[in-house]
C-alpha cells in the first residue's frame, strides 16, 4: 500500500503544537486538529513559568504565530475525530468541524462584534471568573484570530452581523465534514485538572473562598479577571494569609489519581512566589505531604522560596476546611506530629490538583 506523506498532530497544546513545528520543519504536510476555537491549550492561561519564572505568553506567543503561518501545517480548529481506518502509512480519518457561525477566513479578528454584542457569556478561558459576550474570542493572542458566535447564548439579534464590515457572520452556517489521508497520527491530547468537588471536607463549590490551582492562575495573570490583582471571589477584598494545598486528588486511590502529577510541587511554589511578588502584603502557607523537586535547579527554586519570599511549608494533609459565616474566611484543621489538632484560620484557600488523561 502507498505510504501517506502526510500527519495528523490531535491536540493543539503546547505539545501538538512543537510537535507540528518540528513535523512541518522536516517537510511533512501537517495537520493540527484541536476540539476548541485556539490552539495554546493550558499553557495559554498560565501567567509564567517555573523555574525561571519567564512570561508563559511570551514562550508560546511566536510558536502560535510560527504554527499559525507555516506553509505546511493546516490547523483544524473546532473539531473532534469521528473515525480512524487504516494501516500505518496510509490512514483514513473523518473529522466533524463544527460551526463557529461566521467564516474563518473572512473575519479579520477586529473585535468590533464583540464590543457591540448585548448579551453576556461565561469566559471559560478565565475559569468562569469573569464574563465576555456571547461572540468572542478565545484569548488575545488566539491563533487562528477568529471569533466565534455561543450557540447557547445567541439570542439572533443580527447586531453583530450589521456590524461587521467583513460580512463573516452567517448564522445558518452548518458543521463541516472533513475527511484525510494521512500516514501517522500523533496523539497530543494534553491533560485534564482534577475536579475536587468529591472532595467534600475542601468545600470546593461551597465555600466561595476555595478556589483551584487554574483559578488562581488566571487570577495572577495580567490579562486575567482582575488584571493581575489578586482579590479573593466572595468579596472581593486581598487575601493576606493564603493556604495552598498540595496533592488534592493526587495519590490518592480512592479518588482516580493514585499517582503522583509530578508538577505540583513546582507549580505551587511557582504561584505562592508570584503572589508574593505582586503583593508583599501576602502571606503563603503551602501544606504538602513531600516535595517531589525532581529538575534542574527546582530544589533551589523551593529553597529560594523559602529564603527569599518567607513562604511557608508545613508537611501535613488538611483534614477538614470550615467557613467562617460572617467574614468568609475559612478554618483549617490539621494535625502536628504529637497528635495535637491545630485550627489556623485564612483568608483564601488553593487547591492543588493532580493531572489525569484528557476525556
Amino acid at each position: 500500500m502507498e505510504k501517506v506523506g502526510a500527519v495528523l498532530v490531535i491536540g493543539g497544546g503546547i505539545a501538538g503544537i512543537q510537535t507540528s513545528i518540528d513535523l512541518a520543519d522536516s517537510g511533512y504536510k501537517v495537520y493540527l486538529a484541536e476540539s476548541t476555537t485556539s490552539i495554546g491549550g493550558v499553557m495559554s492561561q498560565l501567567d509564567k513559568t517555573f523555574p525561571t519564572n519567564d512570561c508563559a505568553i511570551c514562550i508560546l506567543a511566536p510558536k502560535l504565530v510560527q504554527t499559525g503561518r507555516h506553509e505546511n501545517i493546516d490547523i483544524l480548529i473546532n473539531s473532534s475525530i469521528e473515525k480512524i481506518e487504516g494501516v500505518p502509512g496510509n490512514f483514513k480519518v473523518d473529522l466533524t468541524q463544527r460551526t463557529l457561525r461566521l467564516d474563518q477566513i473572512k473575519c479579520t479578528g477586529c473585535g468590533l462584534c464583540a464590543q457591540q454584542c448585548p448579551i453576556e457569556a461565561i469566559d471559560f478561558f478565565n475559569e468562569r471568573l469573569s464574563i465576555n459576550a456571547a461572540i468572542s474570542v478565545k484569548f488575545p493572542q488566539a491563533v487562528p484570530l477568529v471569533f466565534s458566535i455561543n450557540k447557547e447564548k445567541c439570542i439572533g439579534c443580527g447586531i453583530c452581523k450589521g456590524i461587521c464590515k467583513a460580512k463573516a457572520i452567517d448564522y445558518e452556517l452548518q458543521d463541516k465534514l472533513i475527511s484525510l489521508d494521512v500516514g501517522a497520527v500523533v496523539l497530543a491530547i494534553g491533560f485534564d485538572e482534577y475536579d475536587p468537588t468529591p472532595l467534600t471536607e475542601f468545600g470546593y463549590g461551597k465555600h466561595l473562598n476555595v478556589i483551584t490551582s487554574i483559578e488562581f492562575e488566571r487570577i495572577l495573570s495580567a490579562s486575567g479577571p482582575h488584571s493581575g490583582l489578586i482579590i479573593r471571589p466572595s468579596d472581593g477584598i486581598i487575601p493576606k494569609k493564603i493556604a495552598f494545598l498540595h496533592c488534592i486528588g493526587s495519590r490518592d486511590r480512592k479518588h482516580r489519581i493514585d499517582y503522583c502529577s509530578s508538577v505540583c510541587c513546582m507549580y505551587t511554589t511557582k504561584e505562592a512566589v508570584i503572589a508574593k511578588e505582586h503583593m508583599n502584603i501576602i502571606e503563603p502557607t503551602i501544606f504538602t505531604m513531600d516535595i517531589r523537586a525532581y529538575g534542574k535547579d527546582f530544589d533551589k527554586y523551593i529553597e529560594r522560596a523559602k529564603d527569599e519570599y518567607g513562604v511557608r511549608y508545613i508537611r501535613r494533609r488538611i483534614s477538614s476546611i470550615k467557613e467562617i459565616p460572617d467574614s468568609k474566611d475559612l478554618k483549617v484543621y490539621y494535625e502536628t506530629g504529637n497528635g495535637k489538632i491545630i485550627v489556623e484560620i485564612f483568608n483564601l484557600v488553593v487547591l492543588y490538583v493532580g493531572m489525569q488523561p484528557n476525556q
